[in-house]
């Protein structure tokens, strides 16, 4: 009984799986050395608890959100960590604020309807 066994070429996959390695280091790395920007939303002028308050104040926090997480690279993996960034500083703020018009406005904008956000007064 002959048998042939064929083996692939593993090469190539381990070059691939170390690039995949090498890419996430240098991007983790890179943003590993920024400092924690902040951005101060003032809304002290707006009834947040009417419809066109909290969307005014939703716009205040949109924008310091992108201001804050924005850069000015081209390359896609960046442009991405940036919007994952404002995402999220832009839900921490909604939820920091804890307003029932402002969250249910941010559900309904984003389509986010996740339990973290708590607005209950």
């Amino acid at each position: 009984m002959n048998s042939t066994v064929k083996t692939a070429n593993r090469v190539p996959l381990a070059f691939a799986a170390a690039m995949l390695l090498t890419c996430v280091w240098a991007a983790s790395t890179a943003f590993a050395g920024d400092q924690v920007r902040s951005e101060t939303v003032k809304y002290s002028d707006l009834n947040v608890n009417t419809s066109q308050g909290a969307q005014a104040l939703y716009g205040r926090i949109h924008a310091a959100a992108w201001r804050v997480c924005s850069n000015n690279s081209a390359d896609p993996l960046f442009q991405h960590a940036a919007r994952d960034c404002a995402r999220n500083a832009e839900a921490k703020a909604i939820e920091t604020v804890n307003v029932p018009e402002l969250t249910a406005f941010y559900r309904m904008k984003t389509g986010d309807q996740k339990q973290p956000l708590s607005a209950s007064r």
